[in-house]
Order: C-alpha cells, then structure tokens, then sequence
C-alpha cells in the first residue's frame, strides 16, 4: 500500500516515512498542498492513504483535504497536526478527514490508525473489484475496466486514477463530440480552480500513452487546435483524412 506524507517540518516528515518503510509500505513525501496534489493525481500505483499536516506554506491542510475530496470521496486521510482546539478538529472533519491526531503522537497509536485506515481501504477496493460486465468497455485494442480502475491495451494492463478513468468515460459518453478545455473543467473538474489548462493537457498525454499505439500519432484522441479534444471509438481509416484530424 502507498501512502502520501505531506508535512514540510523535515525531521517528522523523515522519521514518518522510515517508521511507514519498516511497516511495509511505499511512502512518497511533499512539503506543500500543489505537490501534494500534483502527485496524488499522477501516482501510479495510486496513493492509499494521506497523512496531512494541517500547517502547512501555500495552502493549508484543510485546502488540500477539499481539494482531495474533490478528487476521490474515498481516499483516507489522517490529520497529524500541532493544532489541538475542538474548532480545529470540526474544521478538518468539516472538510473530509477522516481520523485526527496531535502532536507530539505515540507511535505505536498512529500505526495502528493507519493499519486500520488502510485495512478499511483494502476492503474497499476487494468490493470494487466485483462489477458487472456492462461495467467494461471495450473499443480498438483496449479494454477498460471501471469496476477495477484498469485499463487493458493488448498485453499491458495500467492502473487508473479516479480522475483519469472520470476524463476517460467523458470521453467515451461523447464519442465524436468536441470538447473545449474549458468544458472538461466544467463538466470533469467540476470548476475546479486547481485545474488549469495545462493540467488537462497532461492527463489527455497520459491517456494517450495508455490507449494508442503510437500516441506522438494518436487515433482516438485527437486534438483539436485551438479548442480542446475529440474521442473517436472508430478511427477513420483513411490517413489523410486522419492526418486532418491530429
């Protein structure tokens, strides 16, 4: 499993991850709410489980547990913070914590936390896993499973983040349809102001490399200048008439 410590005091943030390591665990570290972000959106294999501090530069902890939630309702984040008011702790839970501790912390009571969190989660996804098979689709050399977050193309199968596998059905429910950036924001991000066009352009790129098989010369997601994107299910066949549509 793979947790995600977001802490910018380095002595804690170094002895979190060590004691995570010794526990069997992948642990990634970020200083700050955009990496914290930024990674969470781009992991592979996704991230299982956030420890947060709440103090942090940029943005603060409950700006990055929003941001979050907006991302994926179900992944567990832990709260480890210096803060110890009751109104700190409404507020976090207010924004979708789901376990809160102070420090200084007893060891031992956060591993068990973060044993429980992540056993919770283990168990979610085993019941993910059971999906009816309407819940797969299938076009050219790719097959992708939302029960499972997976996609298959020919012989390689990739993990998908919520968001990746939320663009991707958007672009399989307007098959043919051109998308504006900024109607992806609307209708994917939900106006999310941590998105930017830029970002768009990434997870588009990442899709790419999963479904293509050349994605310098893509078949299915193809550009639109100036605009956004449009997915075609049934590629033309004629190459110039796909040479016009890159």
């Amino acid at each position: 499993m793979r947790i995600l410590v977001v802490e910018d005091e380095e002595a804690i943030a170094r002895g979190l991850r060590f004691n995570f390591e010794r526990e069997g665990y992948q642990v990634d570290l970020v200083s700050s709410g955009p990496a914290a972000l930024e990674l969470y959106e781009s992991a592979q294999p996704p991230i299982d489980l956030v420890v947060l501090d709440l103090m942090l530069p940029e943005m603060s902890g409950y700006e990055i547990c929003r941001a979050l939630r907006r991302l994926d309702l179900d992944i567990p984040v832990l709260a480890l913070t210096a803060r110890t008011l009751s109104e700190d702790k409404i507020q976090a839970f207010d924004c979708g914590v789901d376990q809160y501790m102070t420090k200084p912390f007893s060891l031992p009571e956060l591993l068990s936390r973060v044993r429980n969190l992540l056993d919770k989660r283990r168990r979610h996804l085993d019941r993910r896993t059971v999906r009816p098979t309407e819940d797969i689709v299938r076009f050219s050399d790719v097959a992708v499973d939302f029960g499972r977050f997976e996609l298959r193309h020919l012989e390689e199968v990739h993990p998908l983040t919520t968001r990746e596998q939320e663009l991707l059905r958007y672009f399989l429910e307007n098959d043919g349809v051109v998308l504006s950036r900024a109607r992806l924001q609307s209708e994917v991000w939900k106006d999310s102001a941590d998105i930017s066009s830029r970002s768009i352009d990434n997870f588009v790129m990442r899709l790419r490399r999963m479904i293509e098989d050349d994605p310098s010369s893509p078949r299915h997601l193809l550009s639109v200048r100036g605009t956004g994107y449009r997915f075609v299910r049934e590629p033309v066949t004629d190459p110039a008439a796909a040479e016009a549509e890159k």
